[in-house]
């Protein structure tokens, strides 16, 4: 992977064991996203509910994904991703960021750079 692909909400799609799986073409590594996330979230996911090709790439996406609030609301208002929105911190925006810390952190990040520049 050349580039980090940095999904709407700050997740980073490059480094989320969905995405790599896919890309890697192993089902078996899918199988293994699956499972976890299963112990995890108490889901019932099997290896094809996991495939992705990342949140700013046209194609496959994890089912969260595809009905994502933060994501229809970026693309509506052609953003490259959350940290560059006038609104940044809304209420769905927080909602990832209690699923993910790292996803805020991201953001913050991002969004710093842009008031230094």
């Amino acid at each position: 992977m050349s580039e980090r692909m940095i999904a709407y909400c700050g997740e980073v799609c490059t480094a989320c064991s969905a995405y790599v799986a896919t890309r890697s073409g192993d089902p078996a590594a899918l199988q293994r996203v699956a499972d976890e996330w299963n112990a995890r979230d108490g889901t019932s996911l099997v290896a094809e509910d996991c495939v992705c090709d990342g949140c700013l790439e046209e194609g496959r996406r994890i089912g969260y994904c595809r009905t994502c609030a933060v994501r229809a609301c970026a693309i509506a208002r052609g953003l490259e991703n959350c940290a560059h929105c006038a609104d940044y911190g809304c209420e769905k925006l927080v909602v990832c960021f209690e699923h993910s810390a790292e996803t805020k952190v991201v953001l913050d990040g991002i969004r710093q750079g842009l008031q230094k520049g």
